[in-house]
């Protein structure tokens, strides 16, 4: 039987890359003391600087896209509802 895979949490993910961003230490020495692959560390590190940019105008965007969607059903309902009186308005 293998090992089981190993998870790391978005935290540690982040701290270690921070450390690799840093260059204070080297990607082994930070690999022997995180006890993680260099290459690992140089991947979080790729992730962590091609979305920091996402990171500050992301706030904007998602709450345009929330309030979009939140009304989007919500003008559905208006519009079955205002159909259902005009056929009971009918019927009667």
């Amino acid at each position: 039987m293998g090992r089981k895979r190993r998870t790391f949490t978005d935290k540690f993910k982040a701290k270690v890359a921070i450390e690799a961003i840093k260059g204070v230490k080297t990607l082994a020495e930070l690999a022997s003391e995180y006890q993680v692959h260099p290459n690992q560390i140089s991947d979080w590190k790729k992730q962590l600087l091609s979305n920091a940019p996402d990171l500050f105008a992301s706030g904007k965007k998602k709450q345009a896209q929330t309030e979009e969607e939140l009304t989007a059903p919500l003008y559905e309902e208006i519009g079955r509802l205002k159909m259902d009186v005009k056929w009971l308005e009918k019927k009667l």
